[in-house]
């Protein structure tokens, strides 16, 4: 497989993405079995890619609703700020949420938006990431349905981005660090 000139190393190839989804799909399915509804709240731009490639393998009954938030900006260092760029649509009091995102890196996105949730009187509330960068932990944040523990590089692809470029590369590699300095 070609990979861009920003390209330094493919780390999961699409096929790889792929079948983890079909994974976490069964578990999502097997652990909501008796639940009658979830609510799936995808984080907006970066887990689009992975939300829709998981919600084609959900089988329980659900609705998708939409948060955007940024920590960074066009800048390659989280600013350590959480802003919430577009709100959900749908109320989530009483709902059983499940958050999808696409990566887990200083942990303040999910630590923020699970403060928002649970403010919100939420019924239960999972998180689904896709990856979480080796070494990057955070003791109250609770990652329920991981894909992928990943090099602590700067990867695009997936959904995943740099300055809002690579995001609909087909696979998640690292990006080289003459991009992003």
């Amino acid at each position: 497989m070609r990979s861009h000139p920003d390209i330094k190393k493919i780390l999961l190839d699409e096929n790889t993405i792929l079948n983890r989804i079909d994974k976490l799909a069964e578990q999502i399915n097997d652990d909501y079995t008796d639940i009658e509804n979830i609510m799936i709240v995808s984080i907006l731009k970066g887990a689009f890619m992975f939300t829709s490639d998981l919600l084609k393998r959900i089988t329980i009954p659900h609705i998708v609703d939409f948060m955007a938030l940024s920590t960074y900006g066009a800048e390659s260092r989280a600013s350590g700020e959480v802003r919430v760029i577009m709100d959900l649509r749908h109320p989530v009091q009483n709902q059983h949420v499940l958050i999808v995102e696409d990566i887990f890196d200083s942990g303040l996105t999910l630590q923020f938006l699970e403060r928002i949730l649970q403010s919100r009187n939420v019924a239960s509330l999972k998180t689904c990431v896709l990856t979480q960068k080796e070494g990057k932990k955070n003791p109250e944040i609770k990652i329920d349905y991981l894909g992928f523990t990943i090099p602590d590089v700067w990867v695009v692809g997936y959904g995943l981005d740099y300055a809002d470029k690579h995001r609909t590369l087909p696979y998640i590699a690292e990006l080289k660090p003459e991009v992003y300095h």
